[in-house]
C-alpha cells in the first residue's frame, strides 16, 4: 500500500452529531493508532468460545451431532475387516488344492456383501442426524453471536459506537459471521467424522499389527509439523486481509448512504478508484496466502503418498520375515492407515476453516469484551417535576481531541416548565449542549444536575424516556408512521400497552404535532411505509412525526435543536404552531438558527466559543446595542416582523394547501424497472463467465489445469499400481522381495509428484481466485455505482442490503474458484481415470458397477444441489434483511439512544434472525437427507462390486488381480465423485452470488441509453439557459401526476428561486435537472438541446449541486472540496476564494493541518451542520458550473454565516455567467434573485403549478401567496 487512510483515531475528530467543532479544532495531537490485524493473538479459544453460544437445548443437540458424526466415520474402517476377510476367501479361492467349494465361495462373498450394505445404512442414518444437528447449531449459533454482537456494540458508549463504521458492521454480521457459520456447519461435522474415521482406523490398524502402523504413522508426525507452522501465519494473513475488507465495506456503506451526492459530483471513478485501493490490499495478502498454502498442500499430500509406499514394504518385509501371518492383515493395516492418511486432506479444509473462523471471531469479541456503561442508578421522579437544568463550572473536551476544550467553566440554568432558547454563531457549543444533556458525553468538570440531583446519578435509560429529542438530522425508521411514533413509548409506561392503546396514544401525538390531517390523506394512512430514513415523506412531514414521535410519551423535558431548519415558511408556522402547543407546561431547550422560531421564548441564551455571552428575553438582548444576539436578529431582518400568533384557521388553510400540494400516496420513490429480466444461470453458466474473463490470468490458469491434471492422476494410478501390490502376493523368496521394493519404490516416485501437483494447485489456485474476485468485486462496485437513482429507492436496494451482497458475493466467487473448486474438478477427472482404467482391466464388472451406482450418486446429488440452491437463495435474502436494518439501527444510534430503543431494536433484529432460522431449518432437512444418501451411497458401490465381482471370481471369468484393480478404480472414482457433491453447498453459494453479480452487469441498450453527445466545453463555462416544456412528472406510487404541463423559462445568467409549501415539487424539479429521475411528458432544454441528449457524466459537470442534507466522505478536507474534479480543472488559488466565498476558509486554516486535515471514519458526523453545509457550497463552487442548483443551501448556517454566503452568492449571480436555480424557505436568501417562482396547487385541485412569478418587490405588490409566505418571514417591505 503506497497510501494509509487514517483510522478514526488518528484523525483526531469526534465522530459525532453533537457537532464536535463548535469549538476550533486542533488536531495537533494524535490519539496512537489502533494495533495492527497482525498483532492481535488468535487461538483456537476464540473458535471453542464461540460455541459457548449455545444453550442447554443447543449443548444436547451439538452431543447428538458429535456422536452421530464420530458413528459416521466408522464404518469405513469397519468396511476394511470385511474387505480383509474378502481378499482372505479370494486367496484361498484362488490356491492350488484349496477345499473351497464354488458354493461355499459364493455364499462367503453374499455374506460379507450385506455386512456392507449395513454398514451403508448405518452410515446413511448417522450422517443425516450429523449434519442436520451441526447445521441447526451452525445457524443458532451464529445468530447468538450477531446477537450478542450488537447487543454490546448498543451498550457501548458513543464515542465508541462513532468508531465503527457502518460498512464495519455489516461485513462482521455478514462475511465473518459467515465464515463462523460455515465453520461449524458442514465443515465441523467433516471434521468430526474424519476424526473418528481417523481414531478408527488406527484402532483397526494398531489390533492387527502395531509395527507396521507405528512405522506408517510417522507421517502423521510429519503433517503435524506441516499445519503447526503454516496455519498460525494462515491465521495472520487473514486477519490482515479481513481487516482490509472492513475498510472497503466501510467505503461502499459511504458511498451508498450518500449516492445522490456521488453521482451530482461524477464522483464515481475517484471514489471506486479509492474502493479498489483497499480491495488490491485484500488481493496483496492473498497472494501471499497462496505461497503458504502452495507449501502446506504439497507436504501433507506428499507425507499422505509417502506413507502408503512406507506401509506396503514394511508390510512385506514383516510379512516376510513373519511378524506378519497372512495377506489380510498387511490388506487391513495398509486400507486402514492409507484412510487414515487420506482423510488428512478431509481435515485440512474444515480445519482451515476452524482457524478463519477463529480469526473472524476476535472482530466480534473486540466489541463484546469491549467496556460497556454500566446500567442501573436513580429514578428520582420528584427532582424531575421540580427541578430545573442547571450548568454548574461545567468543562467539557471531546474525547478525541483531548487538547481541545469546548466548555471552560460553562454556566447555564434551564428552568422548570419553560422555553429556553440557544442561539449564537455555527461552533458556540449549542449542540454540544444537547449532547450532554442525552448524557452522550459525561462533563470532565463541573456537573449538571437536575435540582439538587446530579444527573450522572440517575439511570441513564429512565432519564432519556423523560427526554423528547426532536434533531437537525432526524431520522425515521423504514417502518409504518405508526410503528416510527410508538418508537417513542419505549422506556415508559405505556410501553407494553395494547395496541389500541398505543393506536390512540399516537394519533393524539400527532394531532398535537399537526401531522394527523397529512397522514389521514394517506391511502394507507398510518400504515403507510415511510421509506429509507423517510424519503417517502416531504421534509416538513418527516419533521412533524419526529415531533409526534418525542411528544406521544409526553415527556417532561423537550429539546429541539434545530427542528424547524429543513421547512417551508408556511411549513415553518404549522410545526412552529406544533412546537408551541406541545412545549407548553414543559422544560423546553430550543436551538434555531432562525431566530423566528425562538423570539417567544422565555429566555434566550446567546453563546459563542463555548460562552454564554448574552441572556435573556428577545426585547432584553434586542435592546442591548452592539450585543450579539442583535447582530444576528438584524441579519435576518425579523425587527419589523409582526408579532400576531398564527390564529387556529390559518393554520387549518396552510394545512390544506400543503396537503393538496402533496405526493397522495407513498411519494418521492419512483418505481425502478430494470430493462433486463434477471436471468438465471447454471453453476457452469455463471462461475464459467469469470473464468474465462479471467484468461489474461493465462500462466496462473495453465499451471492449475497441469496441477489439476496430475493431481486427478493419483487415484487411477493409485488403483493400478494397488493391484500390482496385491500380486506380489503370490510370489516368493527373491522375487518377492525385489518386485516389493520396485512396487513401493514406484508409489514413493507418485507421492514425489503428487506433492509437486499438489503445490502448483494449492498456490494457483489459491492466487487465481484472489486475482479473480478482486477485479469481480471492484467491478461489482461499479456496475451498482452505475444504477440510476430509482434503483436506490427500492428497499430491497438500501445500502445496508448493497454493502452486504457487496461483502458476500465476490467472497463466494473467490471460495468456489479457489480450492473449493478446485476438489470437484479433481474429483471429476479422477473418477473418469479410474472409470477408464476400470474398464481397461475389466470391462463387465465395470460396466455393471458403473451403470449400477455411478447414477445414484449422480442423482443424488444434482438433487442436493438443487436444495442447497434454494437454501442459499433464502439465506442471502434473510441476510440482506438483517444486516439492512442493522445498518439503519447503527447510522441512527443516536436517535436509537434518545428514545431508549436499544431492547426495542435488538429484539426486532432477533426476530429477524428467528425468522431465517426457521426457514433455513424447513430447507434444511431435505438438503441433508440428500446430502447423506450421496455421502453413503459408495457403500452400496462396494456392496455391489464385491458381490458381482465374487461371482465372476467364482467361475473363474476374473483372475484377483484384474478384480482388485476393477474394484480399487470404482471405489475411489465413486469417493471422488462423492468427494465432488460434497461440495454442494459452496457450489450452490456461489452460483446465486455468481447470477447476482451477472445480473448487475449493464445490458448494452442501457450502455447505449447511458451514452450520448459529450457537453462542449464552452457549454460547461457559459451561462445555463433552462427550458422545461410541457412538463410531466409523476412518481410510481402516485395515483395524480406531480407536475402536468408545466412551462418555466430561465433565461441565461438569471438568478431564479423556487418557493411554496412542503410537497409542491420544488426539489423534484431539482432531481429531474440532475437527471436523477426523468419526465413522462415533455421536455427539459439546456440552453436549447433537450438534457436527455447528453452523455450524463459530461451534462452533470456544467452543474453544481448543493443539496439539503449536505454529505462528505471519509479523507481529508481538500479532499472534499475537490472531490469529482481533475486537477487540471481548478488551481490552489481558486480552491481558497471557493473557501473564502463559502465562509469556511478561515475555519480551515484554524485547523493544525489546515486543508489537509483527516475527517476520519465518520466524516459525516466529524463536523457540525453548518461547516458541513459551507464546505459542500466551496465544493459547489469549485466547481465553476453554468448551473448552480441550491437546494436549502444555508438551511444549517448561523444567520451572519448566510449572511456572508449569500453575499458571495449575490456576487456570482451579478457576473452572469453562471445561472443559480435556488430553492429557500428562508426568503431572505432569494430577496435579490431576478425571478421567484411560487409554487401552489394547480387549478383542477390535482398536482402542482406556478401560480406566481415575478421579482421580490413585484410579487410583493400583488399581495399574494409569496406575500403571506413574506409577512411569517419578517420580510414585507
Amino acid at each position: 500500500m503506497t497510501q494509509k487512510y487514517a483510522t478514526f483515531e488518528e484523525s483526531g475528530l469526534a465522530s459525532t452529531d453533537a457537532h464536535p467543532d463548535d469549538q476550533v479544532i486542533d488536531l495537533s495531537k494524535k490519539t496512537p493508532e489502533v494495533k495492527d490485524a497482525a498483532e492481535q493473538s488468535t487461538s483456537l479459544k476464540d473458535y471453542f468460545r464461540i460455541l459457548s453460544y449455545t444453550t442447554t437445548k443447543d449443548r444436547m443437540v451439538l452431543a447428538v451431532a458429535l456422536i452421530c458424526s464420530v458413528g459416521s466415520g466408522v464404518p469405513l474402517p469397519i468396511m476394511n475387516i470385511i474387505f480383509g476377510g474378502l481378499v482372505g476367501e479370494f486367496s484361498s479361492y484362488f490356491t492350488p488344492g484349496t477345499s473351497t467349494t464354488e458354493a461355499q465361495f459364493k455364499a462367503s462373498v453374499s455374506r460379507l456383501s450385506l455386512y456392507i450394505v449395513y454398514l451403508f445404512i448405518a452410515k446413511f442414518t448417522l450422517t443425516y442426524f450429523s449434519m442436520y444437528c451441526f447445521r441447526v447449531i451452525s445457524l443458532r449459533v451464529s445468530a447468538a453471536l450477531r446477537l450478542e454482537y450488537m447487543n454490546s456494540l448498543f451498550a457501548q458508549p458513543i464515542s465508541k459506537i462513532d468508531q465503527v463504521s457502518v460498512g464495519t458492521v455489516v461485513n462482521t454480521i455478514t462475511t465473518l459471521s459467515n465464515s463462523i457459520q460455515q465453520s461449524i456447519s458442514d465443515k465441523l461435522a467433516i471434521l468430526f467424522q474424519s476424526s473418528a474415521l481417523l481414531i478408527a482406523a488406527y484402532i483397526i490398524a494398531f489390533k492387527y499389527s502395531w509395527a507396521l502402523t507405528l512405522a506408517t504413522s510417522s507421517c502423521l508426525l510429519f503433517i503435524l509439523v506441516v499445519c503447526s507452522l503454516t496455519l498460525p501465519a494462515i491465521s495472520q494473513i487473514q486477519q490482515k486481509t479481513d481487516k482490509a475488507d472492513e475498510k472497503h465495506s466501510a467505503i461502499a456503506a459511504e458511498v451508498f448512504g450518500s449516492i445522490r451526492t456521488v453521482i451530482s459530483l461524477g464522483a464515481e471513478a475517484p471514489l471506486a478508484k479509492k474502493y479498489r485501493q483497499w480491495v488490491t490490499e485484500s488481493r496483496d495478502r492473498g497472494r501471499n496466502m497462496a505461497i503458504i498454502m502452495g507449501f502446506q498442500f504439497g507436504l501433507i499430500f506428499f507425507a499422505m503418498y509417502a506413507s502408503y509406499s512406507l506401509a506396503f514394504w514394511l508390510g512385506l518385509k514383516l510379512y516376510r520375515e513373519g511378524h506378519i501371518r497372512d495377506i489380510n492383515t498387511v490388506i487391513i493395516v495398509f486400507f486402514s492407515v492409507m484412510i487414515a492418511v487420506s482423510v488428512l486432506g478431509s481435515i485440512a479444509t474444515p480445519l482451515t476453516m476452524v482457524f478463519k473462523a477463529a480469526s473472524a471471531s476476535t472482530t466480534f469479541f473486540e466489541i463484546i469484551d469491549s467496556e460497556k456503561i454500566s446500567p442501573g442508578g436513580l429514578r428520582d421522579s420528584e427532582s424531575l417535576a421540580q427541578g430545573d437544568i442547571i450548568f454548574q463550572d461545567v468543562d467539557f473536551t471531546y474525547p478525541t481531541r483531548p487538547e481541545s476544550k469546548i466548555f471552560r467553566g460553562l454556566n447555564a440554568r434551564f428552568e422548570r416548565g419553560k422555553t429556553t432558547a440557544l442561539v449564537g454563531p455555527s461552533g458556540s457549543g449549542k449542540s454540544t449542549i444537547v449532547a450532554l444533556v442525552e448524557r452522550w458525553y459525561t462533563p470532565e468538570g463541573g456537573s449538571i444536575s437536575l435540582g439538587q440531583r446530579n444527573i450522572e446519578e440517575l439511570d441513564v435509560k429512565w432519564w432519556r424516556s423523560q427526554i423528547g429529542l426532536v434533531q437537525q438530522d432526524l431520522f425515521l425508521f423504514n417502518d409504518t408512521i405508526s410503528k416510527n411514533i410508538s418508537f417513542g413509548l419505549v422506556g415508559t409506561k405505556w410501553e407494553n400497552e395494547s395496541d389500541s392503546v398505543k393506536a390512540e396514544l399516537v394519533k393524539n401525538a400527532c394531532k398535537e404535532a399537526f401531522a394527523d390531517e397529512f397522514i389521514a390523506r394517506l391511502p394507507m394512512g398510518y400504515d403507510t411505509i415511510v421509506g429509507e430514513n423517510g424519503t417517502k415523506l416531504s421534509g416538513g412531514q418527516r419533521q412533524r412525526l419526529a415531533i409526534a414521535r418525542s411528544i406521544v410519551k409526553e415527556p417532561t423535558i423537550l429539546v429541539l435543536d434545530e427542528a424547524t431548519s429543513a421547512i417551508d415558511v408556511r411549513g415553518e408556522k404549522i410545526v412552529q404552531a406544533a412546537l408551541d402547543r406541545v412545549s407548553e407546561n414543559r422544560t423546553t431547550i430550543v436551538i434555531a438558527h432562525r431566530l423566528s422560531t425562538v423570539r417567544r421564548a422565555d429566555r434566550i441564551l446567546v453563546l459563542r466559543d463555548g460562552v454564554n455571552v448574552e441572556e435573556g428575553t428577545h426585547e432584553e438582548l434586542l435592546d442591548m446595542e452592539n450585543g450579539l444576539y442583535r447582530g444576528l436578529v438584524n441579519a435576518q431582518k425579523l425587527e419589523s416582523a409582526t408579532e400576531e400568533e398564527a390564529d387556529p384557521m390559518e393554520i387549518t388553510e396552510v394545512l390544506k394547501e400543503e396537503l393538496d400540494n402533496s405526493t397522495p400516496a407513498t411519494s418521492e420513490q419512483p418505481q425502478y424497472e430494470d430493462k433486463e429480466k434477471v436471468r438465471q444461470r447454471g453453476f457452469f453458466r455463471s462461475t464459467g463467465v469469470f473464468i474465462y474473463e479471467a484468461r489474461r490470468h493465462w500462466l496462473l490458469c495453465l499451471t492449475a489445469l497441469l496441477g489439476v491434471l496430475g493431481a486427478a492422476s493419483a487415484f487411477p494410478l493409485q488403483s493400478w499400481l494397488f493391484a500390482n501390490l496385491i500380486d506380489v502376493f503370490r510370489l516368493t523368496g527373491e522375487k518377492l522381495s525385489d518386485a516389493a521394493n520396485f512396487w513401493a519404490l514406484m508409489f514413493f516416485i507418485l507421492s514425489l509428484g503428487i506433492a509437486a501437483c499438489y503445490a502448483v494447485v494449492g498456490y494457483s489456485a489459491n492466487r487465481l481466485s484472489v486475482e479473480i474476485s478482486s477485479s469481480c468485486r471492484t467491478e461489482y462496485f461499479q456496475n451498482i455505482l452505475r444504477k440510476p437513482v430509482p434503483f436506490y429507492d427500492l428497499n430491497e436496494n438500501a445500502s445496508g442490503s448493497l454493502v452486504s451482497r457487496l461483502a458476500t458475493d465476490p467472497k463466494q466467487i473467490q471460495d468456489m474458484i479457489g480450492l473449493n473448486g478446485i476438489f470437484p474438478i479433481i474429483s471429476v477427472c479422477s473418477t473418469i481415470g479410474c472409470i477408464a482404467i476400470a474398464f481397461s482391466f475389466g470391462w463387465k464388472l465395470s460396466l455393471v458397477t458403473v451403470f449400477a451406482a455411478l447414477p445414484c450418486i449422480f442423482l443424488a446429488a444434482f438433487m442436493r444441489i438443487r436444495y442447497e440452491l434454494e437454501f442459499e437463495a433464502l439465506n442471502a435474502e434473510v441476510y440482506s434483511g438483517s444486516s439492512q436494518f442493522a445498518a439503519e439501527a447503527i447510522e441512527a444510534f443516536r436517535t436509537v439512544s434518545a428514545l431508549t430503543m436499544e431492547r426495542s431494536i435488538l429484539d426486532r433484529y432477533s426476530d429477524l434472525l428467528k425468522q431465517q432460522q426457521n426457514k433455513a431449518f424447513r430447507k434444511a432437512w431435505l438438503a441433508t437427507l440428500v446430502f447423506a444418501f450421496s455421502d453413503s451411497v459408495e457403500l452400496c458401490a462396494m456392496a455391489l462390486t464385491f458381490w458381482y465381482g465374487g461371482q465372476l471370481l467364482a467361475s473363474r471369468e476374473y483372475q484377483p488381480a484384474s478384480f482388485f484393480v476393477v474394484y480399487m478404480s470404482i471405489i475411489l472414482g465413486g469417493q471422488q465423485a462423492g468427494q465432488f457433491f460434497s461440495f454442494g453447498p459452496n457450489i450452490a453459494q456461489a452460483t446465486s452470488s455468481a447470477n447476482r453479480i451477472l445480473n448487475f452487469r449493464p445490458a448494452l441498450e442501457d450502455m447505449i441509453a447511458a451514452s450520448g453527445q459529450r457537453m462542449a466545453d464552452q457549454s460547461r463555462r457559459s451561462g445555463a439557459r433552462i427550458d422545461f416544456r410541457n412538463l410531466g412528472f409523476k412518481y410510481a406510487s402516485q395515483e395524480v401526476p406531480l407536475f402536468t404541463g408545466l412551462d418555466v423559462t430561465i433565461e441565461s445568467g438569471q438568478f431564479v428561486a423556487f418557493v411554496g409549501p412542503s410537497g409542491c415539487g420544488k426539489t423534484t424539479l431539482i432531481s429531474v435537472l440532475e437527471r436523477f429521475y426523468n419526465p413522462f411528458l415533455g421536455t427539459v432544454l439546456l440552453n436549447g438541446e433537450d438534457i436527455s441528449c447528453f452523455d450524463p457524466a459530461s451534462y452533470r459537470r456544467c452543474l453544481s449541486l448543493v443539496a439539503q442534507e449536505p454529505r462528505l466522505f471519509e479523507g481529508t478536507v481538500r479532499d472534499n472540496i475537490i472531490l469529482g474534479l481533475d486537477t487540471s480543472e481548478y488551481t490552489e488559488e481558486e480552491l481558497v476564494q471557493a473557501c473564502i466565498d463559502a465562509e469556511i476558509h478561515s475555519f480551515i486554516t484554524s485547523l493544525p493541518d489546515g486543508y489537509s486535515t483527516e475527517l476520519g471514519i465518520k466524516a459525516q458526523t466529524a463536523l457540525s451542520g453548518g461547516q458541513r453545509q459551507r464546505l459542500c457550497i466551496a465544493r459547489a463552487l469549485l466547481r465553476k458550473p453554468s448551473l448552480l442548483l441550491l437546494d436549502e443551501a444555508t438551511s444549517s448556517l448561523d444567520s451572519q454565516s448566510e449572511k456572508i454566503v449569500q453575499a458571495a452568492l449575490e456576487r456570482l449571480a451579478a457576473r452572469r455567467n453562471m445561472t443559480i436555480i435556488a430553492v429557500a424557505h428562508r426568503l431572505a436568501t432569494i430577496q435579490k434573485a431576478d425571478v421567484i417562482f411560487v409554487f401552489g396547487e394547480s387549478q383542477n385541485g390535482k398536482g402542482s403549478r406556478v401560480v406566481e412569478r415575478g421579482s421580490h418587490q413585484e410579487l410583493l405588490q400583488n399581495r399574494g401567496m409569496y406575500w403571506q409566505m413574506c409577512q411569517a418571514n419578517g420580510l414585507d417591505r
